[in-house]
């Protein structure tokens, strides 16, 4: 049985054994290997771990967790320091609390590496300035030269932006058609496509920090304005208040911890704002990571969430030269979230502290702070109405075996019975470990899951479905990777992402697979969850988050 990380990495009185126990030196490397191991700790490990490794979503990894003391394998305190052997067991295997397995993604060369690396000191990178950003700016295709209505016959409310993770891409695919209407280039490994209140552009950055504005009415939908808004980045969003559709755009970055306000239709960078500072616990912090944003649409606000320090920011956009926030404490560490069904309350794990937090938009504070099982990961959760608790809105969990159903509030008097369950807990449906996406549609009458984090092969290329008129247990366990019809392969196809069509008659799920396996995105009509398409291309390598237009535009998950 696999130990789990957390478990080998309890907290306890390490700082203690900050001296002498930490005599021994860090495995050596040569700058080659430093470069290359770099690289690979900023695709694969920053974004749970941080750029300083100071940890969230996954552990500290500076080196006096990760080296063994000079004397054997435990501290002054007692807890286990790992040492190179262990690392690279760990690193190549995984853990159930929600660490992937790496012994199909990078080679044993690799992993030896990346042992070694976190057992030396990290690298502080550079920071990032407007003039910096400015500099990096480019206009494609100017405003006046847009076209003035849409010059093409997609059905632009159905079209899916796909993130064509390991080669720095999105893919704009036909929902109607299933046909890939282009791909184009944007920075690598695009973690969201974010949609203008208009529905005419989309934004995505790339977790290299390139933001790229696409222009969904020209005759080929292609990138129009592009700039660099830092070296590491999860978020974007646009204004969306009545008065203010599409005037500006916001994005953050993981480094440096910042964020920076842009015009929506051209990326020109306006303004700046660090978000170092004091964590909810009242300690300094040096790397607050932006770590997820959404637009509120009834105020001019953006709600941003300061992954290591717990605070919420809402950020009021009407008067960006005298910017206006509000700050509300929660829990660390901040990540995704997502709006309930009203949309006036934005619910956010805080997921390595184990909670949700919900903001009250319209008043302008926390409304709750729940206490739910081991690293929620909801990416924008999911909401339904249960025929027991009325509505509720859904995270999945990277270290723990359930889905958890939270009691949101509703304005409607025929729900008042219902008022006795908000924010609390109403019921945990079995799942497995390693969950990132949960999903469903007002129209349908299904609940989806997936598990890509799941150690377990088979786990991670299947997906489970729920009747939500019997949440006892899942209706169907769905095997992605064999309805694909792919040819097996040792290394794993993560079935990752279920996505609506906009009519939600259909569930996208992508298939994961490494950059030299083939990889495809299985389309399963949602009545019968049986598979209607299977979409594939040379040219889609490694397809992961899929954005429908409509459903993104109108936050419907």
């Amino acid at each position: 049985m696999k130990k789990s990380l957390v478990g080998m990495l309890t907290l306890s009185a390490m700082t203690m054994a900050m001296g002498s126990a930490f005599a021994q030196e860090a495995p050596a490397m040569s700058a080659a290997e430093k470069e290359q191991a770099k690289k690979i700790y900023f695709e694969r490990c920053a974004g749970c771990h941080g750029v300083l490794r100071k940890g969230a979503t996954g552990k500290n990894l500076e080196p006096h967790w990760t080296k063994k003391d000079k004397d054997g394998n435990v501290t002054e305190g007692g807890t286990l320091n790992l040492g190179q052997n262990r690392l690279e067991k760990i690193i190549a295997y995984g853990t159930d609390g929600g660490m992937v397995n790496f012994d199909d993604i990078l080679t044993k060369e690799e992993i030896a590496l990346m042992s070694k690396y976190i057992q030396n000191t990290p690298d502080i990178p550079p920071e990032y300035s407007l003039k910096e950003m400015m500099d990096s700016w480019k206009v494609i295709v100017p405003v006046k030269d847009r076209p003035t209505k849409q010059m093409n016959k997609i059905n632009l409310k159905n079209l899916f932006s796909v993130t064509l993770r390991d080669t720095g891409e999105v893919a704009l695919i036909d929902g109607d058609t299933k046909e890939i209407r282009n791909i184009v280039k944007t920075g690598y490994a695009v973690h969201i496509s974010r949609l203008s209140k208009s529905g005419r552009y989309v934004y995505v950055i790339g977790r290299d920090g390139r933001l790229s504005l696409i222009d969904l009415w020209l005759e080929k939908p292609a990138v129009v304005a592009e700039m660099k808004m830092g070296f590491d980045a999860r978020s974007v969003d646009t204004s969306k208040f009545k008065g203010f559709e599409d005037k500006y755009a916001i994005a953050g970055s993981y480094w440096p911890p910042q964020y920076v306000i842009m015009e929506g239709d051209t990326l020109k960078p306006i303004k700046v704002v660090s978000t170092r500072g004091m964590t909810v616990d009242g300690e300094y912090h040096p790397e607050p990571r932006v770590a997820s944003i959404v637009s509120s649409e009834i105020k001019p606000e953006w709600v941003v969430n300061i992954k290591e320090t717990g605070q919420i920011l809402l950020v009021d956009y009407s008067d960006v030269e005298n910017l206006k926030t509000t700050t509300i404490a929660s829990a660390k560490f901040l990540h995704d979230g997502g709006w309930d069904a009203s949309k006036r309350y934005f619910l956010v794990a805080a997921n390595a502290s184990n909670k949700v937090a919900a903001v009250d938009t319209k008043e302008g504070k926390l409304a709750a702070l729940i206490d739910t099982a081991k690293i929620p990961h909801p990416g924008r959760g999911a909401n339904f109405f249960h025929p027991k608790f009325g509505p509720v809105w859904a995270t999945g969990h990277l270290g723990a075996d359930v889905v958890t159903l939270i009691s949101t509030p509703s304005a409607d008097p025929k729900n008042a019975k219902f008022k006795q369950y908000n924010w609390k807990v109403v019921q945990e449906l079995k799942h497995v470990p390693g969950n990132l996406f949960v999903k469903t549609h007002p129209v349908s009458k299904h609940f989806w899951a997936d598990a890509p984090q799941n150690p377990d092969k088979t786990l991670a290329e299947s997906v489970a479905v729920w009747d939500m008129a019997d949440l006892s247990k899942p209706k169907a366990i769905l095997n992605v990777a064999k309805d694909s019809g792919l040819p097996e392969t040792k290394a794993t196809k993560r079935a990752v992402h279920p996505e609506y069509s906009a009519d939600g008659k259909e569930v996208w799920i992508s298939l994961w697979g490494g950059k030299t396996d083939p990889s495809a995105i299985v389309v399963y009509d949602d009545a019968t969850l049986k598979v209607k398409k299977v979409i594939t291309d040379p040219k889609m390598i490694t397809p992961t988050g899929k954005f429908n237009v409509y459903n993104t535009q109108h936050d419907i998950y």
